[in-house]
């Protein structure tokens, strides 16, 4: 595993942005596991996370793209701050674009803030997880009406490995959905096999009972 996915995996418990024990999802599973993106809060966690998004990025599709979407809300900051890590690691300049929950008619006008999208534009779209591919049904339509663009991918910061709508994962029945690669800065197979009776943050995070848990959990709700 990359250095820096072992860095993430770290930076997620040390931030209480992934948490294990008990939490009722919004679909109605119980899961022993849950990640909140909203707790990444300090500027230092979004220089940090914009730099973990960046290299993935990076090594999964490389920087020869134009635009980096993030889908309102949270895929705002998300979009920001890893367009400037891009700039930073890189020397490349990405150009953000984000859209509005409502089109503005005044001032700065439309759908979308920052970088206006148009014809032939390569555009990634950055998020924080997908349990459902939900986000991805109102973004991809108001990425498609800004003109002829290609859309490189999707990158996620965790992907759950957890049945979507049918079988498979949310991020394999978008590929198969909308024709382009989804991928995360880790997979929860990933985080397992690191944090397992391993310390972290002085503490031992999955341990045999919570293994168990997680494995329960994916016999049951696990993508095939």
């Amino acid at each position: 595993m990359e250095a820096y996915k072992q860095e993430f995996i770290e930076f997620m418990v040390e931030s209480q942005v992934l948490k294990f024990g008990e939490f009722t999802l919004k679909s109605g599973r119980k899961s022993p596991f849950f990640m909140n993106a909203g707790a990444y809060v300090t500027g230092t966690q979004l220089r940090r996370l914009g730099e973990y998004y960046a290299k993935a990025i990076h090594d999964n599709y490389g920087l020869d793209f134009d635009v980096l979407f993030g889908p309102a809300y949270k895929g705002i900051p998300l979009s920001v701050a890893t367009t400037m890590a891009i700039s930073e690691l890189y020397g490349v300049d990405i150009r953000y674009c984000s859209n509005r929950k409502e089109v503005k008619d005044h001032g700065d006008t439309g759908i979308l803030l920052g970088s206006k999208i148009k014809d032939g534009d390569r555009v990634v779209i950055i998020e924080d997880v997908t349990t459902s591919g939900k986000s991805i049904e109102e973004t991809f339509p108001i990425i498609r009406a800004q003109g002829d663009v290609e859309i490189k991918g999707l990158m996620v910061s965790l992907n759950r490995m957890e049945r979507g709508k049918g079988t498979k994962s949310a991020l394999e029945e978008i590929q198969e959905t909308y024709g382009f690669p989804a991928n995360a800065i880790v997979t929860m197979a990933e985080v397992i096999e690191y944090l397992y009776n391993r310390p972290c943050q002085g503490n031992i995070i999955i341990d045999d009972t919570m293994k168990a848990a997680i494995d329960a959990y994916y016999a049951e709700y696990g993508a095939k």
